[in-house]
C-alpha cells in the first residue's frame, strides 16, 4: 500500500485543506505522513487558520485511513494523487490542481487527446443535434470527449461518444460511487466501461449546487478545449469557459438562433472572439488533432528512449529550432531529427514553422 496515498485521501477529507497547503505541509514537514501526525503546536506554527487546524484533528481522530483504502478498493475506486505518474500531465498543470483524484475506470494514454463538451440542462433538438454530431466526430477522430454527466448536453455528448465506439470522461461534482442524476445510472456504467467517471470529492459526497462550479475546472484542466454548445447568458457552463480561459485552453462555440434564449450564451461568445465551430473537423484542425488516431497508434507500440526524454527537457511551448535543439540536448544531429519525426506522430512535438519545433499541447 502506498501510505503516502492514504494520507492524501486523508486531507482530502479535511475541511479548509486544499492544494496549496498540501504544498506548504508537505514542504513544512517532509511528507505528509509527517503532516497528519503532526502536534496540533506544530500545525499552527505553519501559520495554519485556527478553524483548518481543529478541523484535521477531529478528521485524525476519527479516521481509520486503512479502513478507508480498503473502502476504495471494495467500491472499485482507483485513487491517484499528484504525485502519480499516471496523473493526466495536463490537469497538473493548471492553478489549485486537485491533489488526489478518485476514478471509477481508467484514464489512459489516449486521453492526452481529449476536448470537453459543456451546455445546459434544457437543451434543445438543435443542441440535442449539434452536441450528438459534433461529439461523435471528435469520437470517431480519436479524441476522448469530457464533460459532466448532467442532464442535457453533457449526457448527449457522453452517449453520442460511446455509441461510435468512443472513450469519454465524466467529472462529478458529488462522490465518483455516487451517479448524479440517478437515471444516469446505465450511462454511468457504459462510461466506467469505455473512459472513467472522476471527482476529487471524497467517496460518499452528495452532490451539492456548491460542488458543481469547482469542478468544472477539471473538465477544462483535462481538455485541451472546450466546446459551449447550448446555454443561457448566466448558465454554469460558461464557468467551464472562464476556467478554460485561465488555463490557456481554446474556446469553441457553436453558433444558434438570435431568437433562441439557450443560444444566448454562445452566441456572445463567439462576440467576445470565441472560435465559431460549425462541424468536429473546425476542433481538430484548430487543436492539431486530425491525426490523434494515428497519434495514438504510433505512441501505443513505439517506447520511450533516452534521446526522446532528452528532447522532452528541452522542448517548449517556444519555438526552438532544431540546431539550437540538438546543441542544448547534445545529441548528434542525426539522432535528434530521427527522434523528432516519432515524436510527431505520437502528438508530442509538432513543427511551429521551417526548421521549429515545440512541445505538443
Amino acid at each position: 500500500m502506498n501510505d503516502e496515498l492514504k494520507y492524501h485521501l486523508g486531507f482530502n477529507k479535511v475541511m479548509g485543506i486544499g492544494p496549496a497547503r498540501i504544498v506548504a505541509l508537505r514542504d513544512y514537514f517532509g511528507s505528509l505522513e509527517q503532516a497528519w501526525q503532526a502536534s496540533a503546536a506544530d500545525l499552527h506554527a505553519l501559520h495554519l487558520p485556527s478553524r483548518a487546524v481543529d478541523n484535521l484533528l477531529a478528521a485524525r481522530a476519527k479516521l481509520d485511513l486503512d479502513a478507508e483504502m480498503e473502502k476504495a478498493v471494495r467500491l472499485g475506486v482507483t485513487l491517484i494523487s499528484w504525485d502519480d505518474p499516471t496523473y493526466p500531465a495536463r490537469l497538473k498543470e493548471i492553478a489549485a490542481a486537485p491533489p488526489l483524484l478518485y476514478v471509477r475506470g481508467e484514464i489512459t494514454l489516449e486521453d492526452e487527446w481529449a476536448v470537453g463538451i459543456v451546455g445546459t440542462r434544457g437543451v434543445t433538438a438543435y443542441g440535442r443535434e449539434a452536441t450528438s454530431q459534433r461529439a461523435a466526430g471528435l469520437a470517431a477522430s480519436g479524441v476522448t470527449v469530457v464533460s459532466g454527466m448532467a442532464r442535457g448536453v453533457d449526457a448527449v455528448a457522453h452517449k453520442a461518444t460511446l455509441d461510435v465506439g468512443g472513450r469519454t470522461i465524466a467529472v462529478l461534482g458529488c462522490g465518483v460511487d455516487i451517479i448524479y442524476p440517478p437515471e444516469h445510472r446505465g450511462l454511468a456504467e457504459r462510461i466506467i466501461a469505455n473512459g472513467a467517471l472522476v471527482s476529487d470529492y471524497p467517496i460518499g459526497t452528495k452532490p451539492d449546487a456548491v460542488n458543481f462550479p469547482p469542478r468544472n475546472r477539471i473538465i477544462s484542466g483535462l481538455s485541451l478545449g472546450i466546446i459551449v454548445v447550448e446555454a443561457g447568458l448566466k448558465s454554469g457552463a460558461l464557468i467551464t469557459k472562464d476556467f478554460a480561459l485561465e488555463q490557456g485552453r481554446e474556446v469553441f462555440a457553436v453558433p444558434g438562433s438570435i431568437f433562441s434564449a439557450q443560444s444566448a450564451g454562445p452566441n456572445d461568445l463567439l462576440l467576445q472572439g470565441a472560435r465559431p465551430i460549425t462541424k468536429a473537423a473546425d476542433v481538430l484542425e484548430q487543436l492539431h488533432l486530425t491525426q490523434a488516431e494515428e497519434q495514438q497508434e504510433v505512441r501505443s507500440f513505439i517506447p520511450s528512449d533516452d534521446v526522446e526524454a532528452a528532447l522532452l527537457r528541452v522542448l517548449s511551448r517556444e519555438p526552438l529550432h532544431l540546431d539550437d535543439i540538438t546543441n542544448e540536448a547534445g545529441l548528434p544531429a542525426h539522432q535528434v531529427s530521427a527522434a523528432l519525426v516519432m515524436m510527431e506522430l505520437k502528438g508530442m512535438a509538432r513543427q511551429a514553422g521551417p526548421g521549429l519545433y515545440v512541445l505538443a499541447r
